[in-house]
């Protein structure tokens, strides 16, 4: 009977029908089970298509040839072409996938099970799981090194961030960086991490060696999630609480632009020309276009309800994405 109904549920994801995605955004909305299909052109929702429970963060592969979609309440991950939007398959038995990454050179795939409490480090061939460490309390966002021997994962409700040896599957440290981590990114020169505090008015610059924090810099309040403008000097900070976006330059580690984004600015992905941000506005059900020649917001179109994880279909390439 389960083997007949998830046959049937795998079957209705992929048999849905994506209208054309040249120019598609696709905005995950966690609170409902569709993602939403906006058209860049034409700023307007063109659809909503079928996924699983709790969709939050998605992730493209190390190639750069798709993007997984992740639901956390049915343990899956939806495969389609980062190009069109075709949909190709679905991942089951992957627990909880809240956050998700692949490592640079594509070994491993590595999820953090925020709900349930553990880092699952996966085989990226096969999605088999190597090993689960359970940790507490509240796994959320994670980077890697250049490497590909150590990811870092920050605990949101104990402070924490955490580095796991990927051979190894061992804790290399666990340290305290302040209240509520969330985002985090590693630089180009592997030497410093951006910690985003949610719970505090900036970001902290920790030494990805041994953990110790080497430097702070105020962005806004509920400092949240990071992207790469892909030039390896300057990245976006989204500040949930202030309704801003932060433009650092993290050669000198200062905010050289703040962009208003009203709403809950959470997640964000960027056009292939770098000329726009797409921002998902959580607490709004919208979806912000920021022009950055203008450095300011031009659109904000509805989507679903509480839109997270973003993704711009012949967009950026995988270096830009942390």
């Amino acid at each position: 009977m389960m083997r007949s109904w998830l046959g049937a549920m795998i079957a209705s994801l992929l048999g849905a029908t994506a209208p054309a995605l040249a120019d598609g955004v696709l905005v995950l909305n966690s609170d409902d089970t569709n993602y939403s299909v906006v058209s860049r052109s034409k700023r307007v929702e063109t659809a909503k298509l079928p996924i699983g429970r709790e969709p939050h963060h998605l992730i493209r592969s190390a190639d750069g040839s798709t993007v997984f979609l992740a639901s956390t309440l049915t343990n899956e991950l939806l495969e389609l072409d980062s190009e069109t939007g075709e949909r190709r398959r679905v991942i089951t038995n992957i627990v909880d996938p809240y956050q998700l990454g692949f490592s640079p050179d594509g070994k491993w795939f590595v999820t953090a099970a925020y709900r349930l409490d553990h880092v699952d480090i996966y085989s990226a061939r096969d999605f088999k799981l190597v090993k689960r460490i359970f940790i507490e309390s509240l796994p959320s966002h994670l980077a890697f090194d250049k490497e590909s021997k150590t990811v870092f994962v920050t605990i949101q409700q104990t402070g924490r961030l955490i580095a796991i040896d990927l051979e190894t599957q061992r804790m290399k440290w666990n340290v305290g960086v302040g209240i509520s981590p969330a985002g985090v990114v590693m630089l180009p020169d592997d030497r410093r991490l951006l910690v985003g505090m949610t719970g505090e008015d900036g970001l902290v610059v920790v030494d990805p060696q041994d953990g110790r924090l080497i430097g702070r810099l105020k962005t806004g309040r509920g400092s949240h999630n990071f992207l790469s403008q892909g030039d390896g000097r300057h990245y976006f900070l989204t500040n949930r609480v202030d309704g801003t976006v932060s433009r650092i330059d993290t050669q000198e580690m200062r905010v050289v632009n703040q962009i208003r984004v009203p709403g809950g600015p959470d997640c964000i992905d960027m056009t292939a020309d770098g000329k726009e941000l797409w921002v998902t506005q959580r607490f709004l059900r919208r979806v912000a276009v920021v022009d950055l020649g203008e450095m300011k917001m031009v659109a904000s179109i509805p989507v679903g309800k509480s839109p997270h994880g973003v993704f711009v279909l012949n967009g950026s390439s995988p270096q830009t994405r942390p």
